[in-house]
C-alpha cells in the first residue's frame, strides 16, 4: 500500500464510523451554508453513505480534525469495477493543508482500488460546487480538471396551479407498490440511462442499496405504459428532504422520446407533491445530456438553484 505524505502538524486523521454521521452532517451543512446559502444535507443521506455495503469505511473514508474539530471529510467508492473510482471530498475554507492531505489520501486509495480491479490507470471523479470551499487552484495544481457540469434545478409548487394532469391517450401510469413493478422500474432506469455520462450498470440489489430502499416511498416511483410499446418511462420522486421534494430520476426510452411522456411525468410529480403539501421541488440534471433534459425542465418552470462540476484526475494505478 502506498503511503501518502506526512500528516500536517496539528491535524489528526482517522476513518469514519457510522456513529460519526451526525458530525459529518453538521460539517456538510456548514459547507452548504457557505456554498449555497442554506443547509441542505440530510442526516439520513449521510447515514446511507456510511452504511452502503460497497464502502469499506476502514479504508475508504477519512475524517480530519484540528484540535478535536472536524474540518474535512472524504469518502470513496467503486461502482465501475474497473478504472473509474468516485469520491466526495469536503473541507472548510482556510484549511489548505487539510484539503491537500485529504486529496493525497483519496488519490492513493483510488489508485489501489483501480489496480485491484485489474486496471492500468485510475480515473477519479469528484463532484464539487462551482464555487466550493476547497481551493480550486490547488486542485488544478494536482492535475484535476473539470469534465462535466450539473445544474440543481428548482420550481415552486402550489395546489392552485399544480394539479394532476390527465393521462395522455394510450398512456397508463402506475406506482411501483409491487416487487415486480420495482424490478421493472429498475430495468427501465438501467436502459434509459445506459448512454449517460458516468453511468455504470447496477444490479437490482445494488440499486436498492443506492436509493436507500428502507426509506423509499414506493408510491412515488411511477412507470408509464404506452399502448403498443409497453412500459416506456419511469420517474422516481422523494419526499423526505426538509428543503423540498426531489426528483431522483426521470427516464424515457429512446424510441418514444418526443411524445410528451417526460412532460407528463414531470407534471404528475408536480401535482402529486403539491398535494402532499410541498411548496418546492428540485432535481439535478447533466447539462451535457444529449436527450435535451435541461430544456425540458426549463420549459416546465424549473430554474437554476446552484451548479456542480465533476472534476477528474487520471493517473497510473498503484501496483
Amino acid at each position: 500500500m502506498t503511503t501518502p505524505a506526512t500528516l500536517p502538524s496539528g491535524l489528526t486523521v482517522r476513518p469514519a464510523t457510522f456513529d460519526d454521521a451526525a458530525a459529518v452532517c453538521a460539517l456538510l451543512n456548514e459547507i452548504d451554508l457557505l456554498e449555497i446559502g442554506r443547509t441542505d444535507t440530510e442526516l439520513s443521506d449521510v447515514q446511507a453513505d456510511l452504511k452502503h455495503p460497497e464502502v469499506d469505511l476502514a479504508h475508504d473514508s477519512w475524517l480530519l480534525f484540528d484540535d478535536g474539530r472536524l474540518i474535512a471529510y472524504g469518502l470513496l467508492w467503486d461502482e465501475s469495477g474497473g478504472e473509474q473510482i468516485d469520491t466526495e471530498c469536503f473541507a472548510l475554507p482556510g484549511r489548505p493543508q487539510a484539503a491537500q492531505h485529504l486529496f493525497e489520501l483519496v488519490e492513493t486509495r483510488a489508485a489501489e482500488r483501480a489496480a485491484a480491479n485489474g486496471a492500468d490507470r485510475v480515473v477519479v471523479h469528484m463532484p464539487l460546487n462551482i464555487a466550493p470551499t476547497i481551493d480550486l487552484r490547488a486542485l488544478r495544481g494536482r492535475g484535476w480538471t473539470t469534465v462535466r457540469r450539473y445544474n440543481s434545478m428548482v420550481r415552486p409548487l402550489s395546489t392552485a396551479t399544480d394539479r394532476l394532469p390527465e393521462q395522455p391517450p394510450g398512456v397508463t401510469l402506475r406506482p411501483c407498490l409491487a416487487e415486480e413493478d420495482r424490478r421493472r422500474a429498475h430495468a427501465l432506469l438501467q436502459e434509459t440511462f445506459a448512454d449517460h455520462f458516468d453511468f455504470h450498470p447496477r444490479t437490482y440489489e445494488q440499486w436498492l442499496d443506492d436509493i436507500g430502499a428502507e426509506r423509499t416511498d414506493w408510491s412515488l416511483l411511477w412507470i408509464a405504459h404506452v399502448d403498443g410499446v409497453g412500459d416506456a418511462a419511469v420517474l422516481h420522486a422523494r419526499n423526505y428532504r426538509a428543503s423540498m421534494a426531489w426528483i431522483s430520476s426521470l427516464g424515457v426510452l429512446r424510441e418514444v422520446r418526443g411524445r410528451g411522456l417526460g412532460s407528463y411525468l414531470l407534471r404528475h410529480a408536480f401535482g402529486h407533491c403539491a398535494a402532499l403539501g410541498r411548496d418546492r421541488i428540485g432535481l439535478g440534471v447533466d447539462t451535457g445530456n444529449s436527450s435535451g433534459a435541461l430544456a425540458l425542465y426549463e420549459r416546465h418552470g424549473m430554474t437554476l438553484d446552484f451548479a456542480l462540476q465533476t472534476w477528474e484526475l487520471i493517473r497510473p494505478a498503484a501496483r
